[in-house]
């Protein structure tokens, strides 16, 4: 089973820049197609980024560019590097398998963007 633990979130300024960590336990970790995900209050959760095994990426429109999501295999850890942040980006930021998901979904980390 595979667990899955966010961290890096917090407060920044818009056109800041935070780095997100998620950790995974579990050996078959490196077989999972890999992404990020947020939910922003009253809003459905959307993917935001995602890495196949191989290390190839995809990006919603609105982050591209600005958003880098990344993977050691060797570390069990997917990164989300998010540079020149809005407002808009404010949500709670989970990682998680491609679907089908893995079961529980992790605590997230809150990302807020505001001056």
């Amino acid at each position: 089973q595979v667990q899955l633990v966010e961290s890096g979130g917090g407060l920044v300024q818009p056109g800041g820049s935070l780095r997100l960590s998620c950790a995974a336990s579990g050996r078959i970790f490196s077989i999972y197609a890999m992404a990020w995900y947020r939910q922003a209050p009253g809003k459905q959760r959307e993917l935001v980024a995602s890495v196949l095994s191989d290390g190839s990426t995809n990006y919603r429109d609105s982050v591209k560019g600005r958003f880098t999501i990344s993977r050691d295999n060797t570390k069990n850890t997917v990164y989300l590097q998010m540079n020149s942040l809005k407002p808009e980006d404010t949500a709670v930021y989970y990682c998680n398998s491609m679907a089908p998901y893995i079961q529980p979904w992790g605590q997230g980390t809150q990302v807020t963007v505001s001056s």
